[in-house]
């Protein structure tokens, strides 16, 4: 399987002694590969290995790391944290002075966040190291899930893209086979407007020679035509490529819809023009979906 998506999720569940945990890792769309995590305190390596294990993985969209911990009551020692309670009662001293709130109550500056604290440092080092250790295989787990999820959604966009190109190689043959009545349109008018001319004394030359060199150009889209055969064989080979092939799939859209629109600046017949119009609609289509492609 080839083509990766950039949307998915993945889960993954842990335990160890006194502790338990569970990692959700998600992604969606995004130019580069962008990683945010959130996790406990008091595990500062976790935040290096989700960055190294979706760097090992991924090569764009925005990965979103939450990992959330908790240990048995009971399990470890509590603190209070005089210096943050400290802030809470600084910060609230003002209002109750001037009779704005009521002065604070013991069990609800107990309920603030970072007044109570597990002593989560006071643990032997080698448990903490195992504790992290687990945990990262839990982060890892995530990512495979999400991995998972990308590759699922990779196949879907490989049946999706294949389909727009099969159509786009359809109208493609369809324009040259249209465009091959263009000479004749050309002559026509061409010859039309000679006619035109015909009274215009020793100005003629001159112009007919103008005018045919106008509608030559006009007539001539063959270069177009074989630059979009061109593209629709390396979109194919894009598709079924190796590695992150997004970005390029991108610029080709690019160029596809670059050769589409001077193919109908030159058209001469509203058949080549219809035809332009509607390959311009699925080229859009398959600009949209190579947005989800990594």
């Amino acid at each position: 399987m080839a083509l990766s998506g950039m949307t998915g999720f993945g889960r993954a569940e842990g335990a160890l002694g006194d502790w338990s945990w569970a990692v959700e890792a998600r992604s969606v769309n995004g130019r580069n590969l962008e990683v945010r995590f959130r996790g406990p305190n008091g595990f500062d390596s976790l935040e290096r290995a989700a960055r190294e294990g979706a760097q090992s993985r991924f090569q764009r969209g925005q990965v979103n790391v939450s990992l959330t911990a908790k240990r048995a009551e009971g399990a470890g020692a509590v603190r209070i944290n005089l210096d943050q309670l400290e802030r809470y009662l600084a910060a609230g001293a003002p209002y109750v002075a001037e009779g704005l709130a009521a002065p604070p109550r013991l069990d609800g500056l107990l309920a603030l966040r970072g007044v109570v604290e597990a002593e989560a440092g006071a643990d032997d080092p080698e448990v903490l190291a195992a504790l992290e250790a687990a945990m990262s295989a839990s982060v890892a787990l995530a990512f495979e899930g999400l991995l998972a999820a990308r590759r699922e959604e990779g196949a879907s966009l490989t049946g999706i893209l294949g389909g727009l190109i099969d159509r786009v190689e359809s109208l493609v043959n369809e324009a040259e086979t249209v465009a091959g009545g263009q000479p004749a349109m050309i002559k026509e008018r061409f010859a039309r407007r000679m006619s035109e001319l015909a009274g215009d004394g020793a100005q003629i030359a001159e112009r007919i020679v103008v005018e045919a060199a106008a509608m030559a150009v006009k007539a001539d889209v063959r270069e177009e035509l074989d630059r979009l055969t061109g593209h629709v064989a390396a979109a194919r080979a894009l598709i079924v490529a190796e590695g992150a092939t997004g970005r390029r799939l991108d610029f080709l859209t690019q160029e596809f819809m670059r050769e589409t629109n001077t193919m109908c600046a030159k058209s001469a017949l509203p058949t080549l023009t219809t035809t332009g119009l509607e390959l311009k609609a699925v080229i859009e289509q398959f600009r949209e979906q190579v947005q989800n492609v990594e």
